[in-house]
């Protein structure tokens, strides 16, 4: 018993969704709100609990400002990119939100079903941190310093953090980064 409370854990490996799977999911998305919601979980790297605290007056073109956020600080910036800025711009105008509502008043749970189902529409199994997990994956292997992944992306507090959410690289990907730095 001893052995097995006090053995090493092996890290948790996630399943890594790809980018042109995520894009498919967000273009059969036919609900606007649904549509920009798994949007901002999956390109700006937001966690659904951060989504659904949005509101109006927390955007301001590129930059979401987040207030109280699970790191404890006052306020954390969130950056998403212009395409996504436009559509949450066009949704709050057509929605008629107040600035100080909340744009998405759905409950955790709600939007924890709908990405489920969104996930079903391409036939996987999702949940809402697959997508955080994603824009981690998505921007490390595009080249993007881990630094800025970890610090404006994730927004944690330490590089380890980061590294847990990177899914593993495979061979050919490997031979693809090697051969592109020497090749």
């Amino acid at each position: 018993m001893l052995r097995k409370m006090f053995r090493e854990r092996s890290p948790q490996q996630w399943k890594i969704v790809e980018k042109d799977l995520v894009d498919e999911i967000i273009f059969r998305t036919m609900k606007p709100r649904n549509r920009i919601m798994l949007e901002l979980m999956a390109r700006g790297g937001m966690r659904v609990g951060e989504v659904l605290k949005i509101r109006p007056m927390d955007i301001q073109d590129r930059k979401l400002t987040l207030a109280g956020p699970k790191s404890g600080k006052e306020s954390e910036v969130v950056f998403i990119p212009q395409k996504v800025a436009d559509r949450l711009k066009e949704y709050v105008k057509e929605s008629g939100t107040g600035p100080e509502e909340r744009l998405f008043p759905i409950s955790y749970n709600a939007a924890r079903i709908m990405v489920r189902k969104a996930g079903r529409l391409v036939g996987i199994h999702l949940r809402p941190h697959d997508l955080r997990r994603h824009a981690a994956t998505f921007a490390s292997r595009s080249g993007t310093p881990i630094e800025i992944v970890s610090k404006v992306i994730m927004r944690h507090a330490h590089l380890s953090t980061t590294q847990r959410y990177l899914g593993k690289v495979t061979d050919v990907e490997a031979m693809r980064w090697i051969e592109n730095l020497y090749g």
